[in-house]
């Protein structure tokens, strides 16, 4: 038996539970892993507080991160004692995740633990952070340099938003932080922002072109601060779109991309080939600077979860939720 977050769903309507859980319950995998920390990440607690169809299959154990050990493989790659990270690959929708002791999962899923990084560094970093150098490293396959120009991270104090603000003021770019959250100027600051602007000057409907700003964009938003982020963009720039935050929808036109020359780039965390993943990771561990991984981590109890994704969803985090287990 093992603690684990059960979701479900009946004609009684929706519940999410700490409970006891027996081993023989888990979902088929070809590795048995003891999970030492996990995260919070939006679509978890979007799960959590039934908020939004994230979970696809009933009942279902949330958690798209973790990082342990390995107890059991029948994994060519993996033998018991090894050290994992696990990110998305539909873990906590389709697949039971990781806000659990233990889970069972497939060894292609996972990527080694960096030895750089012990458990709990690893899932301050998680999707959020996996998911932000996969933005920078598409800015730079663009050629984009420091020298061409500012920087907007949109959603700056969230997960993804901290850490891809960290990652480019670490590699020179000039970062301009947009947040709702004036207060939290000082810590993207200490994140190494230049400039911090309010997401409203971003919020409202824009023209299809606006004046030439940013050389490049990291997006967590979607919706009309997308559109005004493309809009503003100058001629040759590149904007990384991996959020939805304000909305699915995205009003905008073709101007920026066929008289700028301006690149719209998808980024999507969950799918990711093996490869990509691992040289993500790798880029991470020889990039993130640990002062500022701590200043990004709130830790929460396994027990405390719910309240934690509650916060969330009300817009009163910041950074990373770091969940012991």
């Amino acid at each position: 038996m093992f603690k684990a977050w059960v979701l479900s769903k009946s004609e009684d309507g929706f519940q999410a539970q700490l409970r006891d859980v027996d081993e023989r319950e888990l979902p088929e995998g070809d590795v048995l892993v003891q999970v030492q920390h996990s995260t919070l990440n939006y679509k978890d607690a979007l799960a959590l507080t039934n908020k939004a169809p994230v979970v696809r299959k009933w009942p279902m154990v949330p958690g798209i991160d973790g990082a342990g050990t390995i107890l059991e493989s029948r994994h060519a790659a993996w033998k018991p004692g090894d050290s994992w990270i696990l990110n998305g690959w539909g873990v906590g929708e389709t697949h039971w995740g990781c806000l659990a002791e233990r889970a069972s999962l497939k060894g292609d899923w996972l990527v080694p633990l960096p030895v750089r990084f012990d458990t709990r560094q690893a899932m301050i970093i998680g999707t959020a952070g996996y998911t932000a150098m996969l933005c920078v490293q598409a800015i730079a396959r663009h050629d984009v340099k420091p020298a061409d120009g500012d920087v907007l991270v949109t959603g700056a104090t969230g997960g993804v938003g901290s850490m891809a603000v960290s990652l480019l003021s670490r590699r020179g770019y000039r970062v301009v932080a947009a947040t709702g959250k004036p207060d939290e100027a000082s810590y993207l600051h200490e994140l190494g922002a230049s400039e911090v602007i309010d997401r409203a000057t971003l919020s409202a409907p824009g023209k299809p072109l606006q004046k030439e700003r940013w050389a490049a964009v990291v997006d967590t938003a979607g919706s009309q601060i997308l559109a005004n982020a493309c809009a503003q963009t100058q001629w040759g720039g590149v904007v990384s779109a991996c959020g939805l935050a304000q909305g699915m929808d995205f009003p905008s036109s073709v101007a920026p991309f066929i008289l700028r020359n301006v690149t719209l780039v998808g980024v999507d965390s969950v799918m990711q080939p093996l490869s990509a993943r691992r040289a993500a990771w790798a880029a991470l561990a020889d990039e993130l600077d640990a002062n500022q991984l701590e200043r990004m981590a709130r830790d929460v109890p396994l027990d405390k979860v719910l309240e934690a994704a509650a916060s969330i969803m009300a817009g009163q985090s910041r950074g990373r939720m770091v969940v012991t287990i």
